[in-house]
């Protein structure tokens, strides 16, 4: 298991770290700060949530898929009394799983969760440390922050994959039409490590592809990301300079290094694009990706069919050690 003390009292370096919201916390606070080094800022811990907090501070969503997916979201009494959703007494670790036993007809629904962050932010540095994340031919996990009124306020999509996919996938959602696209900067380099996927971040009911970054580290994903005994990954969202994600594979890094994804405030106007959002944590099947991509993945038989296969999702779950998001 990661630590809070591993992974930010090791010397970081980071460009900008600003938080532009401070939210009414809900869930324990740590003393823990992280030190930009070139400015001597400290950033502190405002929301810090573990074990039992993602039940006390996180909503569970219960409604249809809104990506039409082969679910059931579950409450969170179903998910509990069912076992999709419990800490481990053994590390305090968070599990959200697929259910892995019930007979489910082929093309049918089967039992999920996705919870929601009762917090909303403006920005900040955004931390999930895992252990492991769901896997599984016709699974779409994802960890984001979106705003209200989708995609009026945006869409940050910082874990995110299907099927057997073997890198992860990072994503901005703009919803203005205008002022936000991947492209060079007049202040910087716009290093980063990943590969672009789409320049134009703009998205709408019919055209949500966005511009994202493909991480080039098969630690960052699926069965590469559970067999490296899971990682850290970090979004720091800093509405003067722009969004920076990275993804860490065990053991802790020394230093943050160049971003996987890197979207600057030059060439995306960060403060009309995104506001106001709360953090999601889910695990959906089939779908419109996972179920379009399907065919191509390498994958047998059809995602109708996958359904039906209990087995297949006896590794579909987040083992989450903790959220942490400093200002």
């Amino acid at each position: 298991m990661h630590t809070l003390s591993k992974l930010f009292l090791a010397a970081l370096s980071l460009t900008t770290l600003v938080g532009a919201h401070q939210s009414r916390a809900h869930s324990r606070h740590r003393r823990t700060a992280v030190r930009r080094q070139s400015t001597n800022k400290t950033y502190t811990i405002q929301d810090f949530y573990q074990g039992e907090d993602f039940f006390n501070n996180w909503d569970f969503f219960t409604g249809s898929d809104p990506t039409s997916g082969n679910v059931n979201y579950q409450s969170q009494s179903a998910a509990q009394s069912k076992g999709l959703a419990y800490v481990n007494d053994c590390d305090n670790s968070t599990v959200l799983a697929v259910d892995s036993t019930s007979t489910v007809a082929a093309g049918g629904n089967r039992d999920s969760v996705r919870i929601t962050s009762q917090n909303s932010y403006n920005g900040g540095l955004f931390v999930i440390d895992a252990s492991n994340m769901p896997v599984g031919c016709s699974t779409w996990p994802s960890f984001w922050t979106v705003g209200p009124n989708w995609p009026s306020a945006g869409e940050i999509d910082i874990v995110e994959g299907v099927n057997n996919q073997a890198t992860n996938q990072m994503t901005l959602h703009s919803g203005t039409g205008q002022g936000c696209t991947i492209g060079k900067s007049n202040s910087s380099t716009d290093q980063f490590t990943g590969q672009v996927l789409g320049t134009n971040c703009y998205s709408t009911e019919n055209a949500d592809s966005g511009c994202g970054v493909e991480d080039t580290d098969t630690r960052s994903f699926g069965y590469g990301f559970n067999n490296a005994e899971g990682g850290v990954f970090a979004l720091l969202w800093d509405n003067s300079s722009g969004m920076s994600m990275w993804h860490f594979a065990p053991p802790t890094p020394s230093t943050w290094g160049t971003p996987s994804g890197f979207w600057s405030a030059d060439t995306c106007d960060i403060t009309d694009n995104f506001y106001d959002h709360q953090m999601v944590i889910d695990t959906t099947i089939c779908g419109n990706w996972a179920g379009g991509a399907y065919s191509s993945s390498g994958c047998p038989g059809t995602c109708s069919d996958m359904v039906a296969n209990a087995t297949n999702y006896v590794d579909a779950k987040w083992i989450i050690n903790y959220v942490a998001v400093y200002q």
